[in-house]
């Protein structure tokens, strides 16, 4: 009868303890390299704001959940999951079957293309092909630089940060800039210092969604995460937060 007694106890132990470790968070830690607007970036009060900031509010709190955001370099955003150093990426992050190989990735919820944005002055660029012998720029481990990487002829110099690039290109530096489309309108079209400068050309030449990041196997993180993107969506507040800060 003890034998039983204690058995019942360790099982019940057991069940407690995988109860617990698998229990839906109360809160989450997300990272965010906040230099790429109007996606995510540091405000004038040093806030961290944006679509994407907007956006993983709003999911977290469809989904019952408080969000800690972590401003992180782009070159170690990765890593930091990978160490635990927060539980999700939010950084206009693409999903491509390299990253599926190595994390978890949320549903989609917006998609963009990459686009060119060259001088005022270039008055025949069109594409990146069109600036073979040229430099182009794009931020490091972004899709943009990806797709300079692919034409021959072209010089990728990448970037921490993609304003650097605009700064640059600005100075004469390089001829050109590969970037998201809501980035590239906010720097060309947008940014004073740089709209009597800078056009965007041509066409947004790829197809790409962005997905809220976590690591390989956290499949009740990505279900709850899943669960908050459907109601947003289902709420349109997507919509909203779009209008707001994609213009």
């Amino acid at each position: 009868m003890k034998f039983f007694r204690t058995l019942t106890a360790t099982v019940t132990l057991v069940a407690a303890l995988s109860v617990t470790a698998f229990a839906a968070p109360k809160s989450i830690k997300v990272a965010t390299d906040a230099t790429w607007p109007p996606m995510e970036m540091v405000d004038a009060n040093k806030k961290i704001v944006g679509y994407d900031i907007d956006f993983m509010n709003a999911v977290a709190k469809e989904a019952g959940v408080t969000v800690e955001f972590k401003n992180t370099a782009w070159d170690g955003i990765f890593a930091g999951l990978d160490s635990g150093q927060y539980d999700a990426i939010i950084s206009s992050v693409t999903i491509t079957k390299e990253r599926q190989a190595k994390y978890d990735f949320t549903e989609p919820y917006t998609s963009i293309g990459q686009i060119l944005v060259v001088p005022k002055t270039d008055k025949t660029s069109k594409v990146i092909a069109n600036l073979k012998g040229k430099k182009v720029g794009a931020q490091i481990g972004t899709t943009g630089a990806f797709e300079i990487k692919k034409v021959a002829g072209v010089e990728l110099k990448t970037y921490d940060e993609i304003g650097l690039a605009f700064e640059d290109m600005a100075a004469g530096r390089i001829s050109g800039v590969v970037c998201d489309e809501p980035v590239a309108a906010h720097f060309a079209l947008q940014k004073k210092e740089y709209r009597d400068k800078f056009k965007v050309v041509g066409k947004s030449f790829t197809k790409e969604a962005y997905g809220i990041v976590v690591k390989k196997g956290n499949t009740e993180l990505v279900a709850l995460l899943n669960k908050g993107i459907k109601a947003v969506k289902a709420k349109k507040l997507d919509v909203k937060i779009h209008s707001k800060w994609v213009k």
